[in-house]
């Protein structure tokens, strides 16, 4: 099927996002070895503006757009993406055909080098006034209403940026998902995997998801063995709450579902910037009806007052 046939991958230039589109590369060479395959490099906004911080720049999609873009120019046949910065809407023409298996969700705790050890080996040892280096508000968000003391410091650009900012000492620690520390081999910088009930993760965290045209039934069926049951059920649950409560890849939102046995356990949460106020509940139901257990648990939250922080965090009239 895939003889003399060319598939070009659209994929941001890091470290992290080449890894990624490698490995999905190499899992098709695997599957149909006589398949030609090319990676074209795309700088994406998110990419371009590394001065300020996401949640200032605005707009969604900031690390997809240009890729979407590519696709839809026929100068790629796929988008390989972290699924965490994938936003819930697609332009026309365009979908999320495979979720791979995920890595691990949750958030990594990177501490400072200190005589051929750690500075700190936990998130509960740091001292009082503690700089945290982090440029997502969910995260922070979290941080700041267990531990109201810590400086939280805007951290951006590529994983190995970010550790040698954090090596340079401008950091006590910095806050990683660990999915990308892990795939990259720097699985040794890590000194604590955040446990959900103290760092909630973003939506699709640790998943790679695969976009194309729609309509390109030799591509969609090309990849489609690329697709985790289990990781699109729970990422697909995730994304229907955020789809809910219309927010971004940028405001402080998490969710983290899991299938037990047969069953969709999720959590989810909405935060205030300073994490003064965090609105968290957990739900459960059947798989084959995950996204509506998503779109429920968002529905709890803006009723128990979720909208008024969206509302403050967007700048929105709280009249809309």
């Amino acid at each position: 099927m895939a003889q003399n046939r060319k598939v070009i991958i659209g994929t941001r230039g890091s470290r992290l996002a080449l890894w990624q589109a490698e490995w999905v590369k190499s899992e098709l060479q695997r599957l149909y070895p006589d398949l030609k395959i090319e990676l074209n490099r795309i700088k994406t906004t998110g990419d371009k503006i590394l001065d300020v911080p996401l949640a200032k720049v605005g707009g969604k999609g900031l690390f997809v757009k240009e890729i979407e873009e590519a696709l839809l120019r026929q100068e790629a046949d796929i988008a390989v993406h972290s699924m965490k910065d994938v936003p819930t809407e697609f332009p026309a023409g365009l979908h999320l055909a495979v979720i791979c298996k995920r890595e691990d969700p949750r958030d990594a705790f990177i501490s400072q080098t200190q005589d051929q050890g750690f500075k700190f080996q936990k998130f509960k040892d740091l001292p009082e006034g503690a700089v945290i280096g982090t440029s997502s508000l969910r995260r922070s968000c979290q941080l700041l209403n267990i531990r109201p003391d810590l400086r939280i410091a805007q951290l951006r650009g590529n994983l190995d940026t970010r550790l040698k900012k954090l090596d340079e000492g401008q950091f006590d620690a910095i806050i990683l998902a660990a999915a990308g520390v892990k795939r990259l081999g720097w699985h040794e910088r890590i000194t604590e995997v955040l446990p959900p009930g103290i760092s909630l993760p973003a939506i699709g965290q640790g998943a790679v998801g695969i976009e194309c045209r729609a309509g390109d039934d030799f591509i969609n069926t090309l990849i489609m063995p690329l697709n985790h049951l289990e990781t699109s059920v729970c990422v697909r649950a995730e994304r229907a709450f955020l789809k809910r409560l219309e927010g971004g890849c940028q405001v402080p939102v998490g969710a983290y579902a899991r299938l037990i046995e047969g069953k969709v356990v999720m959590e989810g949460l909405v935060g205030s910037i300073s994490g003064e106020r965090i609105i968290r509940e957990q739900m459960e139901g059947d798989q084959d009806i995950a996204e509506s257990i998503g779109i429920r648990l968002a529905e709890d939250l803006l009723s128990r007052g979720a909208k008024e922080i969206l509302d403050s965090v967007y700048g929105r009239d709280p009249a809309r």
